[in-house]
């Protein structure tokens, strides 16, 4: 299974564009489409030299393929494009790492359609220990997402 062109748009409208290093919430050094690294493995530093739009989308792309993996690789159960999408999406904001660990993963290698699911895609919603409300609103557009048939 793959992200699909709307599992690329939902990640890349959640994330937004800039072009320039910025530092994100939690203070850390971003480009492009929420990419906190160069497809070289290289951090994003605050003194790196602004890209395109191209340059960002293909970097983006990479990225998003490369956490599509990881949780293609993690999942037990089949799941729906649907499905697919919004766990990749979690997965690229959370982490790899953090995704495969998490509660929500166990629930849908047990039943994907869980509705308990909903819950677990919502206590993602911190950053830095603080609640945000654009991360709320996109954990709940996820959600919404997954359980779309």
């Amino acid at each position: 299974m793959k992200l699909n062109e709307q599992g690329y748009k939902l990640i890349t409208d959640f994330e937004g564009l800039i072009l320039h290093p910025y530092l994100d919430q939690v203070k850390v050094p971003t480009i492009g489409y929420g990419s906190t690294y160069y497809l070289d493995g290289r951090r994003v530093t605050m003194i790196d030299k602004s890209i395109t739009k191209k340059e960002a989308y293909d970097m983006f792309k990479e990225i998003a393929d490369r956490f599509a993996k990881a949780v293609k690789k993690g999942l037990k159960k089949e799941v729906n494009q649907n499905q697919f999408n919004a766990l990749v999406s979690l997965a690229y904001n959370i982490g790899t790492g953090a995704f495969l660990g998490s509660t929500l993963l166990g629930k849908v290698n047990v039943n994907p359609n869980d509705p308990s699911i909903n819950f677990e895609f919502k206590r993602w919603n911190k950053a830095g220990g603080q609640v945000l409300n654009g991360l709320s609103k996109r954990r709940n557009q996820e959600s919404e997402i997954y359980f779309t048939k």
